[in-house]
């Protein structure tokens, strides 16, 4: 059996909403991020280093010249952040009206804060102890 090739990390994740314009304006104005690219069927947002959220309208891939994909529900996605800087998504949280529907702390001492997007998906803001890889 060959030995497995290099992966460099996550490159980009996706969620599918109903209005890519709201979505990139939330994520932008709350998050940070920035558009990098945009089609009649996604907007991309510049995560961090290297790191895309692509923001696609719902049902704009399943006929495209690209490979079909879609998804449907609430779906959920975790940012990684400092712990230090966890009391400053709260505040931020707060002073943008975005309410935390949980904060979590977990076992190896991360806390987790979840809360929901323009289109219900489960967003999660995570602090280092969430997991035994962070």
């Amino acid at each position: 059996m060959s030995k497995v090739p290099a992966l460099n990390g996550l490159f980009e994740t996706s969620l599918y909403v109903a209005d890519p314009d709201r979505s990139a304006r939330f994520y932008e104005s709350l998050c940070g991020f920035s558009e990098v690219d945009r089609s009649d069927r996604l907007i991309a947002l510049a995560v961090a280093d290297r790191q895309l959220l692509l923001l696609f309208k719902k049902g704009a891939s399943i006929k495209s010249p690209y490979p079909a994909h879609d998804g449907q529900g609430e779906l959920h996605l975790a940012f990684a952040i400092p712990a230090t800087d966890l009391a400053a998504w709260e505040t931020r949280l707060r002073e943008h009206g975005v309410a935390v529907v949980e904060r979590r702390q977990w076992p190896r001492g991360g806390i987790s804060l979840y809360f929901r997007d323009p289109d219900g998906h489960l967003i999660e803001l995570a602090t280092p102890g969430v997991w035994t890889v962070y």
